[in-house]
């Protein structure tokens, strides 16, 4: 029982992660119904703006570890939503009348152009960070081992369930939420009734960046270290957890996140670790047989 339990915490605190990552495939497959498979390395990318800036606070300026994380954060959601900004423009703008492969060859390509060039600046080498947020709360001890959760675990959580709310609020509620709806539904239509659709899609790259930027930070704060090949597999697990959950819906992008997040701790905690990514597709593959459209998923309607 304490070992399914402390599995438990540590599941849902790598599902958050994956969860906030999969927001941003989710939304820019709603609005254009592109894949951007370039959208874990902008992740990896948001890791290393995180690493940089935060041991420039730290070791420069002696910044205290929460007023730096803080400012890290922001700056991190900054400079990615602008790097997403510049990729939109200048990779997948241009090809977005074209047939439906051309973009997609595109997002592969922009993916290992932004790994090779973290490769070339950053060097092969893992990026360590100095140790944070290592306390925990012991919950309770049962067969003389002790489940407890973490400071930065609970931060990381936190954090995921305040995002997700923010960015709900901000498409059902507000001007640009209606706009991107509005995209989703038909753009020609929208461009009609005075939407901006390029504004719209431009600002649907740059929130995904935003939230793959605070994941980014999470993942050095959870891990402690940083690799430019850290993109490709979260990315991977994050886009499994889009699906899993519903694309086009962000509930089920968390949902599906946490779920792939349970189902790889889990398994390592019972079964063969070297299998746990083979489980997590293997429980997608079963979903999508009964549920096509993933746990929260909408049916497509045709449009005549």
């Amino acid at each position: 029982m304490e070992v399914f339990v402390q599995q438990l915490i540590n599941g849902l605190t790598l599902g958050s992660i994956y969860g906030l990552i999969a927001i941003g495939y989710t939304m820019v497959f709603g609005i254009i119904g592109m894949v951007n498979f370039a959208h874990g390395d902008v992740f990896m990318v948001g890791a290393f703006i995180a690493l940089i800036f935060f041991l420039f606070l730290t070791t420069w300026f002696g910044w205290a570890l929460i007023p730096a994380l803080i400012l890290v954060l922001i700056l991190g959601m900054f400079f990615t939503g602008l790097w997403n900004w510049a990729i939109e423009r200048v990779a997948y703008r241009p090809l977005r009348g074209s047939f439906r492969l051309a973009p997609l060859i595109s997002a592969i390509g922009m993916s290992i152009f932004l790994s090779n060039l973290i490769q070339v600046v950053q060097g092969p080498r893992n990026k360590p960070v100095p140790p944070m947020f290592t306390q925990s709360v012991p919950l309770f001890t049962e067969n003389g081992y002790t489940v407890a959760i973490g400071y930065k675990q609970i931060a990381i959580m936190v954090i995921t369930v305040v995002l997700l709310a923010v960015f709900w609020y901000v498409v059902q509620k507000t001007p640009l939420g209606r706009a991107q709806r509005a995209c989703e539904q038909d753009q020609k239509m929208a461009a009609l009734l005075g939407v901006d659709v390029d504004k719209t899609i431009s600002l649907t790259f740059v929130m995904g960046a935003a939230l793959a930027a605070v994941a980014g930070v999470m993942y050095i704060m959870y891990y402690g270290v940083v690799n430019f090949s850290d993109g490709f597999v979260p990315g991977v697990k994050a886009f499994t957890a889009a699906v899993l959950g519903g694309i086009g819906s962000l509930p089920g992008a968390v949902l599906g996140g946490l779920l792939i997040g349970l189902i790889e701790t889990m398994w390592s905690a019972y079964f063969s670790i070297d299998y746990k990514d083979v489980a997590a597709f293997s429980i997608l593959a079963i979903v999508l047989v009964f549920l096509p459209t993933g746990i929260l998923g909408r049916p497509e309607v045709e449009k005549v």
